[in-house]
C-alpha cells in the first residue's frame, strides 16, 4: 500500500478519534451542570452541544486549525523531511486523543486545546529542538488561556450584578424579572 494513503488514512482515524474525545469532553463540562441540575434535559442538551458545536467549529475552526497545523511549530524546518513532520503530526494528534481519553475517564480536568498545544510542542522540541516553537504564538495562546477566563468572569459579574440590582433588589421582583425578559426578548428578535 502506499505510504500516502496509509498516512492520510491514519490521519482520519486519528482525527475521527481526537474528535471523539473532544465531544466526550467538552460537551460534559458545557453540559454537565446544566443536565444535573435539571435546567436541560439530556436529550436538549444534546440537540444544543450540537448545533453549537458545529457552528463553532465552522464559524472558526479554520483560524483554529490554521494555528495548530503552522502556528505553533515552524513547517518550513520540516521541508527536507516531511513525513516526519506528517509523522511527527499523527502522533501529536493520537497522544492528545489518548490523553483526553485518560483524563476524561477518570474525570480529571483537561483542556483539550492545552492538550494539542503541548503535543504539538513536544514532537517539534523532540524533533528538531526548542528553535522549531514559535514561542511568541505560544505566548499569545498561553496569554488567551488567562485572559479568555478573567473576560468571561467579568461579563458575568456585570450581568449577574445588573440583575440582582434590577429584579432581585426590588419591590415586586417576580414583575420586574418578567419586565427583563420582555425586554431581553425584544432585544434577541
Amino acid at each position: 500500500m502506499d505510504p500516502l494513503t496509509i498516512i492520510t488514512t491514519l490521519a482520519l482515524v486519528f482525527g475521527f478519534y481526537m474528535a471523539w474525545n473532544i465531544g466526550a469532553n467538552d460537551v460534559a463540562n458545557a453540559m454537565g451542570t446544566s443536565v444535573g441540575s435539571g435546567a436541560l434535559t439530556l436529550r436538549r442538551a444534546v440537540i444544543i452541544a450540537a448545533i453549537f458545536e458545529f457552528a463553532g467549529a465552522y464559524l472558526v475552526g479554520s483560524h483554529v486549525t490554521d494555528t495548530v497545523r503552522k502556528g505553533i511549530i515552524d513547517a518550513s524546518m520540516f521541508e527536507n523531511d516531511p513525513r516526519a513532520f506528517m509523522l511527527g503530526m499523527l502522533a501529536a494528534l493520537l497522544a492528545a486523543g489518548v490523553w483526553l481519553q485518560t483524563a476524561s475517564y477518570f474525570g480529571w480536568p483537561v483542556s483539550t486545546t492545552h492538550s494539542i498545544v503541548g503535543a504539538i510542542i513536544g514532537f517539534g522540541v523532540a524533533y528538531k529542538g526548542m528553535d522549531v516553537v514559535h514561542w511568541d504564538k505560544v505566548a499569545s495562546i498561553v496569554s488567551s488561556w488567562v485572559v479568555s477566563p478573567l473576560l468571561a468572569g467579568t461579563i458575568s459579574f456585570l450581568i449577574f450584578t445588573g440583575l440582582h440590582k434590577k429584579i432581585f433588589r426590588s419591590s415586586n421582583p417576580v414583575a420586574a424579572a418578567k419586565k427583563s425578559r420582555r425586554c431581553l426578548c425584544s432585544l434577541c428578535l
